[in-house]
């Protein structure tokens, strides 16, 4: 049980920015659709100038490419998990493999984080990694029925609407 749970936490950790992609994909958005929302949004919220929106995204999507490359491997890597036949050695031998692409991962975003600090000062890119989470809560919220948040009825804050002028 706990193994499964860990593997659980590890997949979770994995897909958290592709997992916007995902839904988007749901929304019938293509790749180039959402990155065009993506680069809007966090050019926006990050207060880049066009140039440094230039120089920054290209790298910023090949990353995501890179990333998204390691995240199919933990699925199918995943999937074998599924198999309610393994042995504990192969469970072992999937868990091994997903801390493994997670270290890929962290390296990998260390490595652009170096190629990032060439491009944008420490404070845009602290502003472009908050703007990029509240983009993909964002898109998250936007997946729920009617756009809510807590997928009770209510939108966009949580409160509910306001009485129109000849509503009572």
């Amino acid at each position: 049980m706990t193994r499964h749970l860990l593997l659980l936490l590890t997949l979770c950790s994995l897909t958290l920015h592709v997992g916007a992609w995902d839904k988007c994909q749901q929304q019938r958005l293509t790749e180039a659709e959402f990155r065009a929302k993506q680069r809007a949004y966090i050019t926006e919220h990050a207060k880049l100038t066009e140039a440094e929106a230039d120089k920054f995204f290209p790298l910023y999507f090949e990353l995501q490419d890179k990333k998204r490359e390691i995240n199919d491997r933990s699925r199918e890597i995943n999937q074998r998990a599924k198999d309610e036949e393994l042995t504990d050695a192969e469970y072992l031998e999937i868990i091994d493999a997903m801390y493994e692409a997670r270290l890929q991962s962290d390296k990998l975003e260390m490595d652009y984080l170096k190629r990032f600090k060439k491009v944008l000062s420490g404070r845009k890119l602290y502003q472009v990694q908050r703007a990029e989470m509240k983009f993909h809560m964002e898109m998250v919220k936007g997946m729920r029925p009617g756009g809510d948040k807590k997928g009770d009825g209510r939108k966009g804050d949580g409160r509910p609407p306001r009485p129109q002028d000849g509503d009572k």
